[in-house]
């Protein structure tokens, strides 16, 4: 009897849902008003009576308008909390990656704010000292939120039916936020995203961006991490596209690639794969290994290229640096 009841009352609840609108723009009424963190807690425990109906759809847009109305208000760790939140109820309802869906990611990343951090210090070092300390932790908030958030996307589009690696336009997104908005840049993760992502030419951009304020020797590092990044993904095509837009875009600018010899190695490495060449392979490994053991995971990367374009396997496959690189 009491599990008729309970029944009864489970699917009576189900019908008691207001329709979101009304609850959205309650909400949102909130949140212009400077309510935010009230707001916040009845966004959570409202989309969660959605879910528990399996009323994905409905949790779905309070969800979206609640992120896309706290970022607009610079609320930045509600707001992404919030996008966080819609990823788990995609998840959870098991709803499949489709343009419409993306378009929605898109539209949340696209409300984080981006804000640059300043470089350079006014005549007054204590004022301007202390306004560039909370600049740089704002951005490191920001930085930290939006790739939650763009992490919890990609692993949900790799489960739920975009490639095996995820949305390439999620983790070129990713990697753009990442780099424009992160005080301390890590090319390395970077990269990592944009080799998995579809652009390769504004990957190339971002490079030649990066040569003009980075400190000598990183330049060259750069370049041959993306290109070694490539490689290891079995990609010789993007791999050859990132220099050929790389000498392009420098060319406009009356600049060139450095002239070092890790940019040698890379401009022989290129046509060497495009051959059935692995006594070259392995001279040319031999012949740079001071330049290559610049950066530890550049002889992981080229072990791992050795297994994708020659069938060498590696004793450790996925493992060390190489693997830590690609996790999401």
């Amino acid at each position: 009897m009491s599990r008729s009841l309970s029944m009864r009352g489970s699917m009576r609840s189900r019908r008691d849902l207001p329709p979101p609108e009304k609850t959205i723009e309650k909400l949102e009424a909130m949140v212009d008003g400077g309510n935010f963190y009230e707001a916040q807690q009845m966004y959570k425990s409202t989309s969660a009576r959605y879910m528990a109906a399996q009323k994905y759809s409905e949790a779905l847009d309070i969800l979206q308008s609640g992120a896309l109305v706290q970022l607009k208000h610079g609320q930045v760790t509600c707001g992404g909390e919030l996008a966080v939140l819609f990823v788990d109820t995609l998840v959870a309802g098991e709803l499949r990656f489709s343009e419409e869906t993306f378009g929605r990611i898109r539209k949340m990343y696209e409300a984080f704010p981006r804000i640059s951090v300043p470089h350079f210090l006014g005549d007054d070092y204590d004022d301007e000292g202390h306004q560039l300390s909370e600049a740089i932790s704002a951005a490191k908030a920001r930085a930290e939120s939006c790739s939650s958030f763009l992490k919890a996307a990609i692993r949900w589009s790799a489960e739920f039916g975009a490639s095996r690696n995820g949305s390439p336009e999620m983790h070129v997104m990713l990697a753009e936020y990442i780099y424009s908005e992160s005080p301390e840049t890590d090319m390395t993760k970077v990269s990592s995203h944009f080799v998995r992502g579809n652009e390769p030419k504004k990957f190339a951009s971002m490079l030649v961006n990066f040569m003009g304020k980075c400190y000598p020797g990183e330049d060259d590092t750069a370049i041959a991490r993306g290109v070694l990044m490539y490689l290891s993904q079995g990609n010789l095509r993007d791999a050859n596209l990132l220099m050929d837009e790389m000498k392009e875009q420098l060319k406009s600018a009356n600049s060139e690639f450095p002239k070092t010899d890790l940019i040698q190695f890379i401009k022989y490495l290129l046509p060497t794969l495009e051959r059935d060449a692995y006594p070259l392979f392995r001279t040319l490994r031999q012949k740079y290994k001071t330049s290559t053991d610049r950066d530890p995971v550049f002889q992981e990367l080229l072990d791992e290229i050795a297994a994708k374009f020659y069938n060498i396997q590696r004793q450790n496959p996925l493992e060390g640096l190489f693997g830590e690189m690609f996790k999401i």
